[in-house]
């Protein structure tokens, strides 16, 4: 379960922690919520051996700094990732986008001029409306929510990134995910950055889809709960020239549910 993101990038409202592994043509993996670059480690791990991988934990996630009063909104990390594109000097890498990453990917395109050889999308969140009948309670009473006991904040994130997966996660794989999550700092962290999802920064680029000029691939994981596989539909027939790609027996974290033919779709996506 060793992953070390050694490399720091300082922005306005704390640290942001990559790694770069290998070397060859550059790929940058995005995560999501709440989750971390970690669901990319397996797919990281086989890239590097041809490719320049990029991995990086949103600010106020994983490895990177955590604190009140940051502004860890869709908004913030976009802005963050373009930045993140100009100090590693990435002029045109393939991205390959989870969830939230997805939403992050396509603002620091179509917002802040960010330029791609190519997109892949992994159950983005892109679309109208979203947010899970659980999310939007935890939205609404966030502050309530971060006053709960250690324990039981821990048995409720254990539970919620559980059913992000079909056939359920490893307990050591569970564990990572959860761990970042709690304690003194990563408790109000978790709650924090349910309480500024805020579906306006879709919203605002959600109309823009039909413009992408550059190759967009959309991918789901056929048993995906958390965001139906209905909205990737919806979604490449708002892309031209973007197909669905279905993954069999995956829930939303298709990565992990499915490594294998994840990394097939990956590489298919590079050398298309």
């Amino acid at each position: 379960m060793d992953w070390n993101l050694p490399e720091e990038f300082v922005t306005q409202d704390g640290v942001v922690r990559w790694a770069r592994l290998g070397a060859g043509r550059p790929v940058v993996l995005l995560h999501g919520t709440p989750f971390s670059s970690f669901v990319w480690r397996a797919v990281a791990a086989d890239l590097a051996a041809d490719h320049e991988v990029y991995v990086w934990d949103m600010l106020g996630y994983g490895r990177s700094e955590m604190k009140a009063g940051q502004d860890v909104s869709l908004r913030a990390q976009g802005n963050i990732f373009a930045d993140l594109l100009a100090e590693w000097g990435l002029a045109r890498p393939h991205v390959v986008a989870h969830d939230f990453g997805g939403a992050v990917a396509l603002r620091a395109h179509l917002l802040h001029g960010a330029e791609y050889a190519a997109l892949a999308l992994f159950d983005p969140v892109a679309l109208a409306p979203w947010g899970s009948p659980f999310f939007r309670l935890v939205q609404e009473h966030s502050a309530v929510f971060e006053q709960l006991p250690g324990n039981l904040h821990e048995a409720l994130v254990r539970e919620y990134v559980s059913s992000a997966s079909s056939p359920g996660l490893a307990p050591e794989v569970l564990d990572e995910l959860v761990s970042s999550w709690t304690g003194e700092a990563g408790q109000p962290a978790f709650y924090r950055q349910i309480a500024q999802a805020d579906q306006r920064y879709t919203d605002e680029i959600q109309h823009r889809y039909g413009d992408l000029a550059i190759p967009v691939t959309v991918c789901w994981g056929e048993d995906d709960e958390w965001i139906p596989p209905i909205r990737g539909e919806q979604l490449a027939a708002a892309i031209p020239r973007s197909a669905l790609h279905l993954v069999p027996g995956a829930g939303h974290l298709v990565q992990l549910d499915a490594p294998g033919p994840v990394l097939d779709l990956v590489r298919r996506f590079l050398v298309a």
